[in-house]
């Protein structure tokens, strides 16, 4: 198992999924101890002293000019933690609270918060232990840190809070009691330290990255098998087209689809016909597409940038130089967060459209409704009523949430993000277009059934085969929403781009692009 080195080496959105899913094991090397525990010793220095700091020795938000004494300063912190954790709703999957806590450990070990050695060590424990907190989905407003959120995250610290420990949820100090171990006592500045910062809405970016690469992927396949259903031209991805455009996302969209209709006798049998265009959202996708691999870009680029960072505050350089900033701030990735949701939509808006071109009746040989006898079946009608929902439900959910500020605590955080609104957004909007997509593999697949004999290249040829040894072609009317379901699932589950990887490298044939190390998360 490979080893990452927290607080020292570079995390990007694979590894911490990695992880979180121990595929990887975390550890902090003896550098990052010596950094973490001076950086530990400077705190408790700035607490015995009279220098007033932030935090360490002040209340908190409006409380700020409050001077707390030298002997409460560790009260401070753990009562931090319990007037704080004040969210509210459903708790967050379980693997967003394991990301919380690696993002945490990742940006505490960089040794300039102040942590304590046995409180990275007891968040260590408890990611290796599978003691995961259950935190509510609601109640940041992406400012000041995730405040309510990281609160519940690490209550379990101090013996409070509810995990998810061997399947079941526990009271922290159940678990406690049954591992044999004690509540920690937080020093100076570690409950600020552990709350102040952006790993929530983090957390949901990461997830956010992968799944938004997972979803474009899948875009180009459904895509490409559409263009072979409905007869559609290649020629709008010639590489020399888009040499005079070149937007990295268009020209990778370009030449992926090229690769997939490489040798396609469906493709072949029309090169001449008297059709002069496709219909935009055939002829467009690298533009379309393209633009949303370039919005994804930025959110990757963002977001790994936002979890190699120091985001808690104040930043403690030595225990004669700290700095009270706004490093907690979520506006750096709040932004790109809705325009990943934004990118992520208009994947949705152009496939329904594709879908709805399909049942239209206008390609040679593939019927209306794509079913030879229709009236008394409706063939694939109504699937496509589920896709305009889903789109149309995704243009509601695209008003940036970074838009909107509210001011807190009495005015001194008076702009706020709303970045973790925003996360939660981008994933409700990614789920919806997995939906879409998956549809349009079955209405794809579907219209392929009527070129018959004439096959795809080898790559579509198994993609195609792999969704008809799942999903048997519509013959006449059926049940059609676990249909429905298996091919949302292969897009979910990213297996057809495991197949085409698998059958490019097999038979000698790119998949993707010379740009693919630029886009992969």
């Amino acid at each position: 198992m490979k080893t990452f080195h927290y607080g020292q080496d570079r995390l990007t959105a694979s590894i911490a999924l990695r992880l979180a899913r121990k595929e990887i094991k975390g550890q902090l090397s003896p550098e990052t101890i010596h950094k973490i525990r001076d950086s530990a010793k400077a705190v408790e220095k700035i607490a015995e002293g009279d220098k007033v700091v932030y935090g360490i020795n002040t209340g908190f938000g409006p409380l700020c000019t409050s001077k707390i004494s030298a002997a409460d300063t560790k009260t401070l912190q753990e009562n931090l933690l319990k007037s704080h954790a004040v969210g509210v709703g459903e708790p967050v999957d379980l693997e967003i609270s394991k990301l919380m806590m690696v993002l945490k450990i990742h940006a505490l070990a960089q040794g300039f918060s102040g942590i304590r050695l046995e409180t990275l060590e007891r968040i260590l424990w408890m990611l290796e232990r599978e003691i995961i907190p259950l935190v509510p989905i609601q109640g940041s407003v992406g400012a000041s840190g995730d405040l309510a959120p990281l609160s519940h995250l690490f209550l379990p610290l101090i013996g409070l809070g509810k995990v998810n420990f061997e399947g079941k949820t526990e009271k922290m100090a159940t678990v406690l009691e049954k591992t044999g171990l004690n509540p920690l006592h937080l020093g100076p500045k570690e409950g600020l330290a552990l709350i102040n910062g952006t790993q929530f809405m983090a957390a949901h970016g990461v997830i956010v990255v992968a799944k938004l690469h997972n979803l474009l992927t899948h875009a180009s396949i459904s895509g490409a098998m559409m263009i072979e259903g409905l007869m559609g031209s290649v020629k709008p991805f010639s590489a020399e087209l888009h040499q005079l455009r070149p937007y990295s996302g268009n020209q990778h969209v370009a030449q992926t689809i090229l690769n997939l209709l490489h040798e396609s006798e469906i493709v072949a049998s029309h090169l001449h016909c008297a059709r002069v265009q496709d219909p935009y959202s055939l002829r467009c996708m690298p533009q379309v597409h393209g633009a949303s691999w370039n919005a994804f870009l930025h959110i990757k680029q963002s977001i790994e940038t936002e979890i190699n960072s120091v985001t808690d505050n104040p930043v403690i350089f030595d225990e004669n130089h700290s700095i009270s900033g706004g490093h907690f701030h979520g506006q750096p990735i709040a932004l790109p967060l809705d325009y990943a949701t934004l990118a992520a939509s208009e994947i949705g808006n152009i496939a329904d459209r594709r879908i709805y071109l399909s049942i239209e009746g206008d390609t040679p040989g593939v019927p209306k409704l794509l079913l030879t006898e229709t009236g008394l079946n409706s063939g694939l009608m109504i699937p496509q009523y589920t896709t305009a929902a889903l789109a149309s439900e995704n243009k509601g959910l695209c008003f940036p949430a970074s838009a909107d500020s509210i001011p807190t605590s009495l005015g001194q955080e008076d702009h706020v993000s709303m970045g973790s609104i925003g996360a939660r957004k981008a994933l409700r909007v990614i789920d919806n277009v997995e939906k879409i997509l998956g549809i349009e593999l079955f209405y794809a697949a579907q219209a392929m059934d009527y070129h018959a004999p004439l096959k795809s290249g080898k790559i579509m040829t198994a993609i195609y085969q792999h969704i008809r040894d799942k999903i048997n072609p519509v013959v006449s009317d059926r049940i059609l929403y676990e249909d429905m379901e298996t091919a949302i699932d292969l897009v979910k589950s990213g297996e057809l781009v495991i197949l085409a990887k698998k059958v490019a490298n097999r038979e000698g044939l790119a998949f993707e692009t010379e740009w693919s190390e630029m886009f992969d998360y």
